[in-house]
């Protein structure tokens, strides 16, 4: 079978990734062709474009590269139609990907949803147009079922493929030695994309001064250089690490942590965390009107309360952050939260996903047959 997948952003490379190798292992015959990064492209197939040209956070954000989305788009929909895969596997990013699902629909191709657009948050009636253009819907949250079935729309709940990732983890034993990693660890997850490393990285330094007997690490993304990051660096106190995240949360006390999937990576691996996050203040006042959810973070938004502390727009600063960390490294907060993660971890489930939703794929081509 022929395989366009379309993954916009750093996560979405590593479950393109877990999925196409569950693919590979059912299908024999498997051919891949994507949008994508280096992950991807280590299961082999062809590249049509890295995830770093496309990821555009915010409504202002994407007002300003309005064209560069749109040569995207195109380019997208010529390598689709080029292609013409037996199935379009479109991978959470649902502002590009919708669109892309919109055309392949039109143009007679299946197309196969993993990690549902988040349509609970905000627009709900987009409901309506996923269950008119996509044709297999993957979700990997617990309460995202019930949420489409008030809509009409009969999903599959696949579990949560960062427990795929998690259970491939094996720690590197010497990985405190390789950095010189002496005193207790406090993580830093500034996130993949420019704008919100540039927004929340300054201010997550900005709190090694006040913790002198931790060590800070930060958790670089391999889409830029040492160089980059080295800008924002000002102390000693801080170490610099690509590729190693998984191995810095093994060793962390505790993190600091950008809103996004990370949030959950870090309660998976049971390390207390304050949640930040600044977007452009036009998109945060129209993203204020828009959504309908409680919380930002994964976490609190799986276990609906308050788990994680989130510090957002002018809440994530300095003062706050640091206000924030400092009963998380011990004592009764940092208890409470380690307990609540056990729960979390109960409702998440186990390992599986990809090989699950790579399953349900391979049937459905197989049914149309």
């Amino acid at each position: 079978m022929k395989y366009y997948l379309v993954a916009g952003e750093a996560s979405g490379d590593l479950h393109g990734a877990n999925l196409m190798k569950a693919l590979k292992g059912l299908d024999a015959e498997a051919d891949f062709r994507y949008f994508g990064g280096d992950r991807m492209k280590a299961q082999g197939g062809i590249l049509d474009k890295h995830y770093s040209e496309m990821a555009f956070m915010g409504f202002t954000e994407v007002l300003l590269n309005l064209r560069t989305i749109f040569k995207n788009l195109k380019a997208c929909k010529t390598a689709v139609m080029e292609y013409r895969p037996d199935v379009l596997v479109l991978i959470d990013f649902p502002g590009f990907n919708l669109k892309v699902a919109e055309f392949a629909k039109a143009n007679g191709i299946k197309v196969c949803y993993y990690i549902s657009p988040k349509v609970w948050a905000w627009n709900q009636k987009r409901v309506l147009k996923i269950k008119r253009i996509v044709d297999k819907l993957f979700c990997i949250l617990p309460f995202e079922v019930d949420f489409y079935r008030n809509w009409g729309m009969e999903v599959d709940y696949v579990g949560n493929p960062l427990l795929d990732e998690i259970s491939l983890f094996k720690p590197d034993p010497a990985f405190r030695e390789k950095y010189h990693l002496q005193k207790e660890v406090i993580a830093l997850l500034p996130g993949s994309r420019r704008q919100e490393i540039e927004r929340l990285l300054p201010d997550m330094l900005g709190v090694t001064a006040n913790f002198p007997d931790y060590h800070f690490v930060v958790a670089a993304a391999p889409s830029f250089d040492e160089a980059y990051y080295r800008q924002f660096i000002k102390s000693d106190n801080v170490t610099l690490v690509f590729a190693q995240t998984y191995n810095l949360l093994n060793v962390a006390r505790a993190a600091i942590v950008a809103s996004g999937t990370a949030t959950l990576e870090t309660a998976l691996f049971h390390v207390p965390q304050v949640v930040v996050y600044r977007g452009g203040s036009i998109s945060v006042a129209i993203a204020r009107m828009l959504v309908k959810i409680r919380f930002i973070s994964l976490v609190n938004l799986i276990m609906d309360k308050e788990v994680v502390k989130e510090l957002i727009q002018n809440d994530c600063n300095a003062s706050n952050i640091m206000d924030t960390l400092r009963p998380l490294l011990q004592g009764a907060v940092r208890a409470k939260m380690l307990d609540d993660y056990k729960v979390l971890s109960e409702k998440m489930g186990t390992a599986g996903a990809s090989e699950r939703t790579a399953s349900l794929i391979v049937d459905y081509l197989k049914n149309l047959v």
